[in-house]
C-alpha cells in the first residue's frame, strides 16, 4: 500500500552534517562553497512563463532550479529490503557537486560530506575513537569509466537532486496537477506523474553521464521496481518544496520523501580541517 508524503522513506548510505551541525572535529571553508551575493536566488517579482499547463510550470521550475543551483533539504527513505535513512543537509548541484549532510536516525551520529570528487566521513566520537583522535575519514578521487574522476556517493546525490526529479516530471505523458494543498508552513500546487524507471534516468541524458545513469537506474529500481510514481509540490515561485518517489517491486516497496528550502540562499559548506583527517586514498 502506498504511504503518504509524510511516511517513512530511505537511502542507504551514510549521511552527514550541516555547517551549523558542527559534529566534531575542526571545520574550514571550502573553497567556492560559499556564494557571492550575485548568485543570490531569483527574484520573486520576474514573471512566470504564460504557460501555466502542468508540463509549463513543470518546465519552469526546471529553470527555476537551473538558476538557484542549492538548496536545504531533509530526506528520509524506505528501501525495498527494510532499510531506511533520514537525514537533514545542504545540496549545491551546480556547478560544483557539494553535498552536507548530517544523519537524523535515532543513535546515528555520523556524517557525509561531498566535495566534488573527494568525500569525508565521521565527525563523530566514535570515529575519532577509532582513529585516534581524528575525526574524519576523507577518500580520495576515484576514476570513472570514462576516465574522469567520480563524484562519490553519485547514487545519493542523484536521488537528493531536484532538478533530475523535476526534469523526468516534465517528460512525463501523464503529469497532471492534483491541486492546492498545505505542505509545511504554506501551500503548494501538487503534481503527479507515473514514471518507468528506465524513462526517469533517460531523461538525464544532458545531466549525467552514462554511467551515473546506469547507477541512478540501479538505486531507483532496487527490489525489482520498475515504475515510479512521482508526486512534487511547487510553491508560488515555482520551487519544488516536497518530492515523494514511490514504486512496489517484487521485494518490496520503495518510498523516498525529500522537502527543500533556501533555493539559492547563502548556505555555505564547511570540509574538516587537515590535521583532523586521516587521508585513507594514501596521498
Amino acid at each position: 500500500m502506498r504511504r503518504t508524503a509524510g511516511a517513512a522513506v530511505a537511502a542507504v548510505v551514510l549521511a552527514a552534517a550541516l555547517a551549523a551541525c558542527g559534529g566534531g572535529g575542526g571545520l574550514r571553508p571550502a573553497v567556492g562553497a560559499t556564494p557571492s551575493p550575485s548568485a543570490a536566488s531569483p527574484s520573486p517579482s520576474a514573471s512566470k512563463p504564460a504557460d501555466r499547463s502542468p508540463q509549463g510550470v513543470l518546465l519552469s521550475a526546471e529553470q527555476v532550479l537551473q538558476t538557484a543551483r542549492r538548496a536545504k533539504l531533509s530526506y528520509r527513505f524506505d528501501n525495498p529490503d527494510g532499510t531506511s535513512d533520514s537525514a537533514d543537509g545542504v545540496l549545491y548541484w551546480a556547478p560544483r557537486t557539494i553535498m552536507q549532510l548530517a544523519r537524523t536516525n535515532p543513535g546515528a551520529t555520523d556524517q557525509l560530506i561531498v566535495m566534488d570528487t573527494v568525500s569525508y566521513q565521521g565527525g563523530d566520537a566514535a570515529t575519532a575513537a577509532r582513529l585516534g583522535g581524528k575525526h574524519w575519514e576523507k577518500t580520495g578521487e576515484v576514476t570513472g569509466p570514462d576516465g574522469k574522476p567520480e563524484t562519490p556517493f553519485a547514487p545519493l546525490v542523484d536521488q537528493l537532486n531536484p532538478l533530475q526529479a523535476v526534469t523526468a516530471a516534465a517528460a512525463a505523458a501523464d503529469l497532471q496537477k492534483v491541486g492546492e494543498e498545505t505542505v509545511g508552513d504554506g501551500t503548494a500546487e501538487h503534481y503527479t506523474a507515473t514514471v518507468p524507471v528506465a524513462d526517469y534516468v533517460a531523461a538525464q541524458q544532458n545531466l549525467l553521464s552514462a554511467d551515473r545513469r546506469s547507477r541512478l537506474a540501479a538505486a531507483l529500481g532496487q527490489g525489482g521496481v520498475g515504475t515510479l510514481t512521482l508526486d512534487l509540490w511547487l510553491n508560488d515561485k515555482d520551487q519544488l518544496v516536497q518530492l515523494q518517489r514511490s514504486g512496489t517491486g517484487s521485494k518490496g516497496d520503495l518510498e523516498q520523501v525529500i522537502q527543500y528550502s533556501e533555493f539559492g540562499g547563502q548556505l555555505a559548506v564547511t570540509a574538516p580541517a587537515e590535521d583532523d583527517t586521516q587521508d585513507l586514498s594514501g596521498s
